[in-house]
């Protein structure tokens, strides 16, 4: 059988448009796998923002990440850290309120986990009624409590102090303390990424972990006549009930801070945390963390 010239030819142009083809078909495949591996970066309202991956430390997204800002009642994961990080901590220990930490809610017009004059409320309930309702009553309570002096004035100035030595012992120099809630007199400020790393911190302890991944709780409270009754506490952190895999950590807000949020979330085994600092809205602080979370978990 005699094949012609061009039949030859015809095959080969067959063979030549097949594979040519193939490598279009091929290059588009890489050039997905490409597109797919490295997302756009998103662009999110608040003016400072980190994400890190918490197992590894890598950074994942930042903007402004290591500009000083207020940081509201985000202030509060360094106190519970602080509180957790002592010696010989007994969780169920007692403290009774004080008439001093509702004036100074009153005062404020601080957040309040609504503390009632006389009561006695465990160290562990009180960090519930730190981290969900944000509560600056419960802030008071915790640094009375675990600061050293003999007037409520100079053990709140230790527990501020203690504050600071453990954000120098993390290595931080882009963060202090001068409020034990957040409340600052013009020196209480850090960064986004300094921010993380108390987190990150943070979340080593079981208890914390515990507290910052709770959506409500219900507990009960010894009264100052030896009775009882129920302290019902939501989160403010609404992340729990609105994002997956979403495990803390805390909001803040403020005339100066605006809307923060320092968020941790675990897909897949990968624990991603990051901040968000001074965004425009408490929906608007979601909306960036969302963004920035998804886009972290990608990469």
């Amino acid at each position: 059988m005699k094949i012609g010239i061009k039949g030859i030819n015809r095959a080969s142009a067959i063979v030549t448009v097949a594979l040519t083809a193939g490598a279009v078909l091929a290059g588009s495949v890489f050039a997905a796998t490409a597109q797919a591996a490295t997302p756009p970066t998103p662009t999110i309202a608040a003016k400072g923002g980190y994400v890190m991956n918490n197992g590894t430390a890598k950074t994942l997204f930042t903007k402004a990440a290591d500009t000083r800002r207020s940081t509201g009642s985000t202030t509060k994961i360094m106190t519970a850290k602080v509180v957790l990080a002592q010696k010989n901590l007994n969780l169920d220990s007692k403290v009774t309120i004080q008439k001093a930490y509702s004036d100074y809610i009153v005062s404020k017009g601080a957040s309040s986990a609504h503390l009632i004059v006389g009561d006695k409320v465990t160290v562990r309930q009180l960090l519930y009624g730190l981290m969900l309702p944000s509560g600056c009553d419960a802030a008071y309570a915790l640094a009375d409590k675990f600061g050293t002096g003999t007037s409520r004035a100079a053990r709140v100035k230790s527990f501020i102090g203690k504050m600071n030595a453990s954000a120098k012992s993390l290595g931080l120099t882009n963060t202090h303390f001068d409020s034990f809630d957040g409340i600052g007199n013009g020196s209480n400020y850090s960064t986004p990424r300094d921010l993380t790393k108390i987190a990150s911190s943070a979340m080593k302890n079981s208890t914390f972990r515990a507290v910052v991944k709770t959506k409500s709780t219900k507990q009960k409270v010894t009264t100052k006549s030896g009775g009882y009754r129920y302290m019902s506490w939501s989160n403010t952190n609404t992340m729990l009930s609105s994002y997956s895999g979403a495990i803390g950590v805390k909001t803040g807000s403020g005339p100066t801070a605006k809307y923060c949020l320092v968020f941790a979330a675990t897909r897949n085994g990968k624990t991603v945390i990051g901040t968000v600092l001074a965004s425009t809205s408490a929906t608007t602080r979601t909306a960036d963390m969302k963004k920035i979370m998804d886009y972290s978990f990608k990469k």
